[in-house]
C-alpha cells in the first residue's frame, strides 16, 4: 500500500489533522505527518503543539496515495504560501493515480487558489467559497469528486477521514473503523459518513 502524507503548517486545525491521522492508522493505512516548517514541532490554531513524523525537505513524495491538507487559519494560508507544496499538489492533481483531500479553509485557500478544483464539485468552510476558483460549490459536510475529497470543517473531520478510508481500501474497512469508535447509533449499527 502506498504512503499518504498529511501536511502541517503553523496554525493548522488540530481536530482535522489528528483525527484524520488516527482514523487512517486505525484502518492500517500508512500515513506520515509532514512539517512544512524547519522544525518537527508544529503549533496548531488553538495552541496545541505536535511533533510531525518528518520534515518536508527530508521527504520523498513519489507515488503518494493521498496528499492531505487540514484547514485552520493561518494554517491553510501557510500551506498555500509554501511554494514546494504548491508544485507537489499540482503534480499530484495531474497524476493519473494521484489523490488529494482537503478540509475547512484548505479546499479554497490552497486548492482553489491553485486552480486545481476547476470543474470539480467541492465544499469548504463557510465564507471561503469565493476562493474555490472554477469549482462547483456544494453545501455539504463532505464531497467526493474524482480524485478530490473535500470537507467543510472540524465537526466533519471524522466523516472526511472515513471517506478517505472508504475510497482507499473500501467501505467495509471504513465501517469497521467507524464501528470500533462507536461512530453509529448503538441500536442500529448503521454508518453514514459520506
Amino acid at each position: 500500500m502506498k504512503q499518504s502524507f498529511l501536511f502541517l503548517a503553523d496554525g493548522f486545525e488540530e481536530i482535522e489533522a489528528l483525527a484524520t491521522v488516527d482514523i487512517l492508522r486505525r484502518a492500517g493505512l500508512p500515513v506520515k505527518t509532514v512539517s512544512i516548517t524547519h522544525s518537527l514541532q508544529v503549533t496548531g490554531a488553538h495552541g496545541v503543539t505536535v511533533k510531525a513524523d518528518v520534515l518536508y525537505d527530508n521527504t520523498l513524495f513519489s507515488s503518494a496515495e493521498w496528499l492531505i491538507l487540514p484547514g485552520g487559519m493561518p494554517g491553510a494560508e501557510n500551506l498555500y504560501n509554501f511554494a514546494p507544496l504548491q508544485g507537489l499538489l499540482e503534480a499530484q492533481a495531474s497524476s493519473p493515480s494521484g489523490r488529494i483531500a482537503a478540509i475547512c479553509a484548505a479546499p479554497a485557500v490552497v486548492l482553489g487558489q491553485l486552480g486545481l478544483l476547476r470543474g470539480v464539485k467541492a465544499t469548504c468552510y463557510p465564507g471561503f467559497e469565493s476562493k474555490l476558483e472554477g469549482a462547483e460549490y456544494v453545501d455539504a459536510p463532505v464531497v467526493s469528486d474524482g480524485k478530490f475529497i473535500t470537507a467543510n470543517g472540524p465537526a466533519n473531520a471524522m466523516r472526511w477521514a472515513l471517506t478517505i478510508v472508504d475510497e482507499t481500501v473500501g467501505r467495509q474497512m471504513a465501517i469497521e473503523v467507524a464501528a470500533g469508535m462507536l461512530y453509529y447509533p448503538q441500536q442500529t449499527r448503521t454508518v453514514d459518513f459520506g
